[in-house]
């Protein structure tokens, strides 16, 4: 069911209406979705993929909660060893050795190589951004499927990128348009030098030749294509165009091969709590998969409708034709192993583990691309892509690929079809990567780091070792500059160069694209093949430090890779003596953040938005942010560093902050004065509860809530 208040339109559901499929109860809406519009078109009989599922369920449902208790275990017992030795020098020996022995950090795999098959080339063989996207905004899904080409002209004339004056209100600004036009010279003079000429002296599209003529592609409808370090320029010629008729050749843009990827997020970017949001989630993803997703929506009083982009012919020099794909290449992220959903139950009552339910659901939907039942293709290499998130160690790795290799087989699919990405986020898979990835040698296609949810977990691992360090200060720590070189250089030295993804995260910052500009080019550097971005125009602007770079050439001159040790240096603050200014500012800073992203999360279901920080600029936030945020605060509350009187006072001095950034829209609850309402009490939670959450995690509690808001509205 579909509630509206004001403009806003929110998913309130009602109690699930469970329905027997084998000896499983499935809410009858999902049933009826998996049977009529996934299983039938696949030809596949809908009581033995029930069979079949549950026979799964039976296998892998107690392995995965075997796989939790012991990170309970395993935390439990560094809670210990942190408490006895609090306030003693830190002894890295001491430690490694600890870790070793209660099977925290495991041998080193012998020398090998991944062994991945039939990866598409934007994976494997081609560097460029990356979009994340939450799966049930379907407008968003469908402008990050079509981000695969951007028009440079647009993404320079809309942000703060150039070094210009802003575009003048009122219409089309001349003179931003030719800064414009001059910034998009200036770089295909740079991907694309002509002999002995500009591109500002070219008269038309027969005018210059370049210095490597293999750079020539062929003819699009409606200009020429050319390539650099494997990217795709499509220089527009247009004389009949607004801005084509006052240029000299014609040209009326440069579009450039922008979101090579793109990963449909089931996890941290969305608010899914129930089978409502889950079916959602799904027919979101088959309708991409179908090539058949359609968003109309309501802009300035005009209905406009957004739709799949159509592949792109091209005429080569001899004549013949060849399609290149009009879309992001698709990974869909299935939840982490932590959470159930109760859109279907166990035999034994208890909620179905969600990352499981996932695993089988969207690889089934991923079967329609396998069988080419789409209006377009996904995979030109019959493969289906995964991105698993939070797993623990290399046994939780193991445990992925086992379950794949069951979903394979439950829809009888050849081996490695189903291919995994894995996200290096938290502290024992970075400590154990080189067996984390050999638990996945023949399905990987993606490592990434993640600085929030890895700088969460390092919080609450060491949570009783003593007070933290600021968190801006972390961004410049010991352990977080080993991080993201080893995950570079482990990744290397096992082979994904040129067969997988070595990801960077995100830019948050969508509005300072300058800055992105000036910054990013350093994922590069650093050796990633691919970073991810908030937007479509974002990704437009970084395919141009893939242009300026070849990341390939840059990755075979990487040198050593940092040493455990490094990783291992807990973030403490030591003999630090915070002053009551900067307490109180590191409390506002954290409380900000957490009340602006909870009351969206809980009281609208949003689980991804730009959210104004404690400056007013808006960052794009998930449930990531989150989670350092309350785990530094839980960890500054435990060891004294603040009282909870401070915190309830941030808190309650944030709220109002919050309100006042949201005042303009009319759909807000505001919190200030409510402070027995649900969206400030699951913030409250959040902090107060931080220490026994699992591994720290916000999920739990914010499901909890999540559903008591639901409950609410269904109720009025």
């Amino acid at each position: 069911m579909v509630r509206r208040i004001g403009r806003m339109a929110i998913r309130v559901g009602s109690m699930n209406n469970y329905e027997t499929r084998g000896q499983l109860q499935v809410d009858g809406a999902l049933a009826g979705f998996v049977e009529r519009e996934v299983l039938a078109p696949l030809g596949r009989d809908a009581d033995a993929f029930w069979q079949g599922f549950g026979a799964l369920l039976a296998e892998f449902a107690p392995r995965n909660r075997e796989l939790l208790a012991k990170r309970d275990d395993l935390q439990k017992a560094i809670d210990s060893w942190h408490r006895e030795w609090r306030g003693t020098p830190h002894d890295p020996a001491a430690y490694k050795g600890f870790l070793r022995t209660i099977g925290y950090l495991v041998p080193e795999p012998a020398d090998f190589f991944i062994g991945t098959e039939n990866v598409d080339p934007e994976i494997a063989t081609m560097a460029g951004p990356q979009l994340v996207v939450p799966i049930l905004n379907a407008r968003f899904l469908l402008n990050a499927a079509n981000a695969r080409w951007g028009s440079l002209y647009d993404a320079f004339y809309g942000t703060d990128t150039l070094d210009a004056a802003q575009a003048k209100p009122g219409g089309y600004d001349g003179e931003r348009g030719k800064a414009v036009i001059a910034a998009g010279r200036a770089f295909l003079d740079a991907a694309l030098p002509l002999e002995g000429q500009s591109w500002t002296d070219i008269t038309g599209d027969h005018d210059g030749k370049l210095i490597d003529e293999g750079q020539y592609v062929g003819k699009t409808d409606r200009g020429l294509l050319f390539k650099n370090n494997g990217l795709h320029i499509e220089v527009i010629f247009d004389s009949t165009s607004p801005i084509g008729k006052g240029d000299k050749a014609g040209i009326a843009d440069i579009v450039l091969e922008s979101a090579l990827t793109t990963i449909c997020d089931l996890e941290d970017s969305v608010a899914a709590v129930d089978a409502e949001d889950k079916l959602l989630a799904y027919r979101n993803w088959l309708g991409l998969i179908r090539g058949d997703l359609v968003e109309s929506f309501d802009k300035g009083g005009k209905t406009l409708t957004r739709k799949l982009a159509a592949d792109k012919p091209v005429t080569a020099a001899d004549g013949t034709i060849q399609t290149l794909p009009g879309r992001s290449l698709l990974f869909v992220r299935n939840v982490g192993h932590l959470m159930t959903n109760p859109a279907i139950r166990l035999p034994d009552g208890s909620d179905v583990p969600e990352g499981i339910m996932d695993a089988v659901i969207t690889s089934a939907i991923g079967a329609h691309d396998v069988r080419g039942l789409g209006r377009y293709s996904n995979s030109r290499k019959g493969s289906i892509y995964i991105v698993k998130p939070k797993m623990h160690g290399p046994e939780e790795c193991s445990f992925t690929n086992d379950l794949f290799n069951a979903v394979e087989d439950l829809l009888e699919l050849p081996r490695h079809t189903i291919k995994v990405g894995v996200m290096d986020e938290e502290r024992r898979t970075s400590a154990n990567l080189a067996a984390c990835i050999h638990a996945v040698r023949d399905r990987i296609v993606f490592i990434n780091t993640g600085f929030l949810d890895r700088t969460g977990d390092e919080i609450h691992t060491a949570m009783q070792a003593g007070p933290m360090i600021r968190k801006g200060a972390m961004k410049t720590s010991t352990w977080l500059t080993a991080y993201e070189a080893r995950n570079v250089g482990i990744g290397l030295r096992h082979g994904l160069s040129g067969k997988a993804q070595i990801g960077k995260g995100m830019w948050a910052a969508p509005d300072l694209m300058g800055a992105m500009m000036r910054e990013k080019i350093g994922h590069l550097k650093a050796g990633a093949n691919t970073a991810w971005v908030p937007s479509p125009t974002a990704a437009t602007l970084h395919a141009l430090h893939y242009h300026s770079l070849d990341v390939f050439a840059v990755q075979k001159g990487l040198g050593d890779v940092p040493s455990l040790d490094q990783l291992l240096t807990i973030p403490l603050a030591g003999g630090i003596n915070w002053s009551e200014d900067e307490v109180r500012e590191e409390l506002d800073n954290n409380a900000q953040g957490l009340l602006g992203y909870v009351v969206r999360w809980i009281d609208q279901g949003v689980g991804c938005s730009k959210v104004p920080d404690i400056h007013d600029v808006g960052l794009m936030e998930d449930r990531a942010t989150l989670r350092i945020s309350s785990q530094h605060m839980a960890n500054w509350l435990l060891h004294g560093v603040c009282s909870g009187e401070q915190v309830m006072e941030s808190l309650r001095r944030m709220a109002a902050k919050v309100d006042a950034q949201n005042a303009g829209d009319p759909d807000y609850e505001p919190m200030t004065g409510n402070w027995e309402g649900i969206a400030f009490s699951a913030a409250c939670d959040l902090v107060f509860q931080g220490i026994d959450q699992p591994s720290g995690y916000t999920e739990p509690l914010l499901h909890k809530w999540r559903l008591k808001k639901k409950a609410a509205l269904l109720n009025k």
